[in-house]
């Protein structure tokens, strides 16, 4: 169980027993060797804090590894409510690519309702940014849905810091079980600690409740969201070639040797892409 000495007193108290004071309890820990010395930290008053007013104002998404029992490293995904502290997917994958983790979100939306925001880091699944000015898909439907997506500064885990600490939670949670041998036992412990994280375990950001789990809105009818394409400006390489990336993946798109070093507007619409030069010849591929 993961918990601390005012975890322990909250779970005594629940089942009726006399619980000692959480100072009483930390120097029992402390003198049987079970509780491991701080990190140095920044001082308190360096912090500067954020936090959603109420649930599904804001989500926080993330990626972190962990080892098999035979040293095959695997990729997990949490999802979690930035108010709530509610751990809405945990999920392993061997790699999670773009469409991975658009499932996962989908499917937390449908069990949870609609964000009003997403947060994340730079990773290439969730930023096409970076990589060349483009969206992925994570971008493209939760922006279709209304849901603004953002993104953390590079360099800079703090932005996420709530997802980031359920990581280092979830991974202390595991390592006191044994090591999964496959990704589906991976996956069956995930079920188990949200199991228990959700509805058992006090958060202290949370004054030593559970988390509230927010209450989806009335499914609304079906509607198509249009998907304007996005421009992006490139050039031309050596062998008549642009290059653009699309679900995780690059696609080179030929547009003649002819046109080499020529800078030219690309418009993306999915897999539909048109290229136009400021020559009068004008290429396209879909």
């Amino acid at each position: 169980m993961d918990a601390g000495a005012h975890a322990i007193a909250y779970h005594l108290t629940q089942q009726g027993l006399p619980a000692p004071s959480p100072a009483t309890i930390r120097r029992i820990l402390t003198r049987r060797g079970l509780v491991a010395p701080p990190p140095h930290k920044r001082p308190r008053s360096s912090w500067k804090r954020f936090q959603a007013d109420q649930p599904n104002q804001r989500w926080q998404a993330d990626t972190t590894h962990w080892t098999l029992a035979n040293a095959d490293e695997v990729e997990v995904l949490n999802l979690l409510d930035d108010h709530a502290r509610l751990a809405l997917a945990s999920t392993a994958r061997r790699v999670f690519k773009a469409a991975d983790v658009l499932t996962c979100v989908t499917t937390a939306i449908a069990a949870y309702g609609l964000p009003a925001a997403v947060l994340t880091d730079n990773g290439a699944v969730f930023a096409g940014g970076p990589r060349g000015g483009g969206r992925v898909a994570l971008e493209v439907t939760l922006t279709a849905l209304g849901v603004a997506v953002r993104h953390a500064r590079p360099y800079h885990p703090q932005t996420c810091g709530k997802v980031e600490r359920f990581h280092q939670t979830l991974k202390q949670w595991l390592a006191r079980h044994p090591r999964a041998a496959t990704t589906a036992d991976l996956q069956g412990q995930l079920d188990t600690f949200r199991a228990y994280y959700n509805p058992q375990r006090p958060h202290r950001a949370l004054d030593r409740r559970t988390p509230p789990r927010p209450t989806p809105p009335a499914p609304k009818p079906a509607r198509s969201v249009p998907t304007p394409a996005r421009p992006r400006h490139d050039i031309v390489d050596t062998t008549g070639v642009v290059t653009l990336r699309h679900d995780s993946r690059l696609h080179h798109i030929g547009l003649g040797r002819r046109h080499a070093g020529i800078r030219v507007l690309v418009l993306v619409l999915g897999l539909h892409v048109r290229a136009s030069t400021t020559r009068p010849a004008s290429s396209s591929a879909g």
